[in-house]
């Protein structure tokens, strides 16, 4: 079953006149293995985000897409709290406690005040 992230890379490549082989052949891996990560029974490599933007040279809003569709079809999402304050720290920890549990009505309260930040620094 095609993921969003399969999605995304089906059309990047149909939109490039191009075949599974030949985008493989461009990340050097095998046409079976392109195909698993565009079903979801493999995990993106790290390094195809910045070799798909070069190879295909894509844009900010085309990057800020596939990125997106790498989340959505992501069952586990990574957050690094390394280099970031006591409270955001406080804030992940909190949030991903109680993600499982929150209902619809607070996930959309919080997604609308993200969205809003995200267009104010804009």
């Amino acid at each position: 079953m095609a993921t969003k992230l399969g999605d995304y890379l089906r059309k990047l490549r149909l939109s490039n006149s191009e075949v599974l082989k030949d985008m493989a052949e461009k990340l050097k891996v095998s046409s079976a293995f392109l195909s698993a990560v565009e079903n979801g029974k493999k995990k993106i490599p790290a390094s195809w985000r910045q070799k798909l933007q070069e190879i295909y040279n894509l844009s900010s809003e085309e990057m800020e897409n596939f990125e997106k569709a790498i989340m959505e079809s992501s069952d586990v999402v990574e957050l690094n709290i390394k280099n970031t304050s006591s409270s955001n720290r406080d804030l992940a920890i909190s949030f991903a406690r109680q993600f499982e549990s929150m209902d619809d009505k607070t996930s959309k309260e919080l997604l609308a005040f993200l969205k809003k930040k995200q267009k104010q620094e804009e």
